[in-house]
């Protein structure tokens, strides 16, 4: 899986909202915070708004916050609300995917990744990630002893 610049910028930014919650951060506090573009983080936060993820209130108090308690949202959530589905091939859903021959066992394949994607991303919160309280399952993934290799 690839995570974007935008999927990890939206994550920094929700992470930063999380621990501020339910105050409000300008987007000038989460750039500085995060060390990132302000510019690009505005567009970020917008999608995070239009997908419902955070609120935004104008004025000279305004600022964003999270829609939902940290514990409420998760990693999918933020990622799907910048970047679409965790998973696509070639522009497509992989339960939408076709082979013959010898590779029209693919798409399960495919489907087997998303899901253990979405066992990942779909069951840590943004609370849970904050704390450093990992659900167990994710805690063990990291800790397999090539976890951390590049391949």
């Amino acid at each position: 899986m690839q995570i974007s610049a935008r999927g990890d910028y939206a994550v920094r930014a929700a992470l930063s909202l999380a621990t501020a919650y339910p105050a409000l951060l300008s987007t000038q506090a989460i750039a500085a915070e995060q060390d990132m573009p302000r510019k690009f983080l505005e567009a970020v936060l917008a999608d995070l708004r239009r997908s419902g993820v955070v609120r935004a209130q104008r004025g000279a108090e305004g600022g964003y916050t999270l829609a939902r308690p940290p514990r409420d949202i998760t990693i999918g959530h933020v990622l799907r609300a910048v970047d679409g589905p965790l998973a696509g091939v070639r522009g497509l859903r992989p339960e939408e995917t076709r082979y013959e021959g010898a590779a029209e066992n693919l798409p399960r394949l495919w489907v087997a990744v998303r899901a253990s994607v979405r066992r990942v991303v779909d069951e840590v919160s943004l609370d849970e990630l904050v704390s450093g309280r990992l659900p167990a399952h994710v805690r063990r993934l990291t800790a397999q002893p090539d976890a951390w290799e590049p391949r």
